[in-house]
This record gives structure tokens, sequence and C-alpha cells, in this order.
């Protein structure tokens, strides 16, 4: 072959190589990560520190850059919303987020998002987004248990499933979802049951939407959606009202009641013992909020079952404290009929 022949070949091969990568490139779905911080970001000088790490010390370049697997399932970018542990993400950055997602959803490059959260409060988010997301899309809520230091981490393959979950046709219509140590939960009930170990993340009483299985979903049943579930447009929202969350038991002060309300609460949640159950000395301050225009609804503090309909306040369902200050919030939004608000709960 003549040296003209050999560099024309090489050109040629050259540029089939990179057609070929180019191509395979666009077949994959796009999908946006978002990073907030949390464990799976986090950071210790030990490398068996489980529990006393750094929670946000890595940026959202370096998760990727940990999984180079990512490249091979979607076309991967990534944002840093926040870099926090998740006790401290607030209503701006709830706000902030939900409507980066909507706008991210409404185009047709991104199939998917991935929100990478700590774990302590992923399920609040997780709600949050899911009554906010006008969109059939993927939404794909991640964290880990063991920071990014730790032998055996789990933060990387939980990120692989995670964008793995967002770039798959049969995670569409799902809602939002949870996804860590292989099971895929919906974000509307899945809930955190265990301080520290590894399968904390559950829905006792609705189960799990489907696992992975060697890299990938699957399913248990067809897509759905939870009874009832609500949508709120959050876009023109610069804050939320207030909600707090008051925790009852033997001796309960009512005094907390009332710190509550003076303190500037627009609804009050009360994780009750047993079905939303309050001592006796608490039902006429509930009664007498409920007259004032101050929505109060009883939650369980036992972590599982149906909360009933009451008679002084609201009884919460299905919903948890935690996810009932949620939706008690984005009701107050649209709407101050008490009969209105109940019909979100009960």
């Amino acid at each position: 072959m003549t040296p003209r022949r050999l560099v024309a070949a090489i050109s040629i091969a050259a540029c089939s190589l990179a057609y070929g990568i180019q191509a395979n490139a666009a077949e994959h779905p796009g999908v946006k990560i978002y990073a907030t911080g949390g464990t799976i970001a986090g950071s210790s000088a030990s490398s068996t520190d489980t529990t006393n790490y750094k929670s946000g010390s890595l940026g959202v370049q370096a998760l990727l850059d940990a999984v180079p697997e990512l490249a091979d399932v979607a076309e991967v970018t990534g944002e840093q919303i926040a870099n926090t542990g998740s006790s401290n993400i607030d209503q701006e950055i709830l706000l902030k987020l939900s409507k980066a997602i909507n706008e991210e959803l409404a185009t047709d490059a991104t199939h998917g998002v991935v929100i990478t959260h700590g774990t302590d409060t992923l399920e609040e988010t997780g709600f949050f987004l899911d009554l906010t997301v006008d969109s059939d899309k993927p939404v794909v809520m991640v964290g880990a248990m063991r920071p990014a230091t730790a032998i055996s981490a789990d933060g990387p393959f939980n990120l692989l499933e995670a964008v793995t979950l967002a770039a798959d046709e049969g995670a569409e219509g799902r809602g939002a979802m949870i996804v860590l140590n292989d099971r895929i939960g919906s974000a509307y009930y899945t809930t955190k049951t265990n301080a520290i170990m590894m399968d904390t993340f559950k829905a006792t009483e609705q189960g799990y939407l489907g696992a992975f299985i060697s890299g990938k979903p699957h399913f248990y049943y067809t897509p759905a959606t939870p009874t009832d579930k609500p949508r709120f447009d959050v876009t023109s929202l610069d804050g939320l009202p207030k909600v707090d969350i008051i925790y009852a038991h033997q001796e309960m002060d009512p005094a907390l009641f009332t710190a509550a309300l003076d303190n500037g609460a627009k609804g009050i949640v009360i994780a009750g013992s047993g079905n939303g159950s309050i001592p006796e000395t608490v039902k006429p301050l509930v009664k007498q909020a409920m007259a004032d225009g101050i929505p109060v609804v009883r939650s369980t503090r036992t972590g599982n079952g149906i909360v009933s309909a009451k008679e002084e306040g609201i009884g919460s369902g299905a919903l948890n404290p935690q996810k009932a200050r949620i939706l008690l919030s984005l009701a107050l939004t649209e709407t101050d009929d008490m009969d209105k608000v109940r019909g979100y709960f009960e």
C-alpha cells in the first residue's frame, strides 16, 4: 500500500470510529443529576468510619468521576444545587430543586433526573418532588448509608442504579422513586426505618415497586399512582407556609402546642401515639386552632398504619408526620378552606 493510500485508510477508519462513538452516545438517554450533598458525598479520615464523617464534602463532578460506568447507560450531566447534610435542607432548596427539575424534564433531551441526597430527610424531599414535579419522566432520589471514603461504600453502585433507572423506559409514569440497596420504592410511601443500617428504606405496608437484578431494574407491577395523590404548582412560589411537628407522649405539655402557634405556625402536625391519639388536655387546643383557621393534622409516631378521620383535627391517612407536614404546607399554598384541607388527607 502506498503512503498516500495508507493515510487515506487511517483517516477513513478514524472517521468511522468517531462516528460510531457519536452514534453510540446519541443512543443513550439524557439524565441530569442534581447534587445536594449528604453521606453519598461524605468523607472521613478513616475508611471504617460510617457515623462521624462530614456530609457534603464532595462535589457532583467527583461523584460522576467515581462511576465511569455511568457513560454506558446514559448521557449524564450534573448540577450542584446544594452541598450539605440533609438535616439542613430547607424550603429554599426544595423550591429551587423542583423548579429546576420541572424545567429540565420539559426538554426533549432529558429522559429523567437523579437527585443525590442525604438519607436523613431524603424521604421528605422525594415526597415534595412527587407532589410538585409535573412530568411522567423518571425522578429518582438516591443516597448512601456509608460515606465515599468507607470500605465497601454503597454510594457509587447506588448512583449507577439510580441513573440506570432514570434512563429506563419502564420507569416512566411511576412518580418520584427512591433507590438504595438494590430496592426501588415509591417516594410517596417509602421512609427511612433504621438509623444506620443499609436496608433502611422501606414501605412496610405498600411494599417496593421493584428491585435491581444484575444492574437492571425489574418492576413488580405496571405503573400506578397512589390513590388521590395531589399535584401542586410551585413555579411562582418564593416560600411555603410554616408548619410545625409536635411529638405526643405521656404528660405532653399543651404549652408546646401554644408555643408553635405563637411562633407563627400556619398549620400543625401532631405525631400522635397509636391511631393519632393525643392527651385530653390537648384536644381543646386542637379544636380551637381548627376554629381559628389553623389546620391540625394528627399522624402517628408508630411509623406505619392509617390514621383515621378525627373529630378534633384531621387524620393523616397513610402519611407519617414528616410527610404530612409537607402535604399540609403545600395545601396551604392553595387554600385556607378547612374542608378542602381535610380532603387532602381524609
